[in-house]
């Protein structure tokens, strides 16, 4: 497996493949793996070779959020996506991918301006510029990305398409733990009491799902059941006092919107997706879960 820290290097290497009509998978990441980053790969390896990233991006975290304390495991990484079978890996420096005089960045696309975007100012300009700078570094024909960040997903689909990046974008399914909690590099913050607090983000969008499932369409409804289920208005009075062991610290949004474009719908009569974000501790967590109506 090569290993390369200039974008330059990873350019040359790249474009060598596809000059020899390969496919090249691309599965860009933060590092910190874990078993939904492996998913990606095994996705990617549809493709002649894939090539992964690690790089923890600054732009794209605020100034109060974790950058300083992102875990960064980078040997274990690179070596589980050698064993995973990956031709190369582009690891570059703030240096490299952000040099002295660096002052252009991407205006993400309208459907960010939402959720995420409203919670975390800046958040995708800092992503979609630096997606495009390792698109840039690592051409590939397919890149993959994990529809846990299901907006991000949707914004870098979007970005890619309005600038003829030439790479296709393909999501791919959240993997979970076995009861249920989405995996994050995040969780390893979690406490035990945390991470058991943390599972009201599943059981929630599992609750909505089955009352869609049930003929309830009218998201109104369906977004107020889910509030109230992750700020524990549902808590049961065997349970009563002890509420903060059963709801979120902080609940950011709980909202279901239009799959494709992430706009507000009043009734699901298109596909859509249901999408949370909070807080518990000091670690913020999201997850989602897509509605799809069922076709015969």
């Amino acid at each position: 497996m090569e290993v390369f820290n200039s974008p330059e290097a990873a350019r040359v290497f790249v474009s060598a493949l596809r000059s020899q009509g390969r496919t090249v998978g691309f599965v860009p990441t933060m590092g910190a793996l874990h078993a939904g980053h492996l998913s990606l790969v095994e996705s990617a390896r549809s493709c002649d070779a894939v090539v992964a990233s690690i790089y923890v991006n600054p732009t794209q975290f605020g100034p109060n959020e974790d950058l300083a304390k992102y875990p960064r495991t980078l040997n274990a990484d690179l070596e589980q996506l050698r064993s995973a079978g990956v031709s190369a890996v582009f690891v570059p420096t703030n240096e490299q991918m952000y040099p002295d005089g660096f002052s252009t960045t991407v205006e993400p696309p309208r459907v960010s301006e939402t959720l995420e975007g409203t919670c975390r100012p800046g958040h995708f300009r800092g992503v979609v510029t630096v997606v495009l700078k390792l698109l840039n570094a690592v051409p590939a024909s397919h890149a993959y990305f994990g529809k846990k960040d299901y907006q991000q997903w949707r914004v870098i689909e979007a970005m890619s398409h309005d600038l003829n990046v030439g790479t296709k974008i393909i999501g791919c399914e959240t993997v979970r733990e076995a009861d249920g909690l989405a995996m994050s590099s995040r969780n390893r913050y979690l406490t035990v009491e945390q991470r058991a607090r943390a599972l009201l983000l599943s059981e929630t969008l599992q609750h909505v799902e089955t009352a869609f499932r049930g003929g309830e369409i009218q998201t109104d409804i369906l977004q107020n059941s889910m509030r109230r289920m992750l700020l524990g208005e549902n808590v049961s009075a065997t349970t009563a006092n002890a509420p903060n062991l059963h709801r979120l610290d902080t609940l950011q949004y709980a909202q279901i919107v239009s799959a494709h474009d992430l706009t507000p719908l009043s009734s699901i009569d298109r596909p859509a997706v249901a999408l949370i974000a909070g807080m518990i501790g000091t670690t913020r967590l999201i997850d989602n879960r897509e509605l799809t109506l069922d076709v015969n």
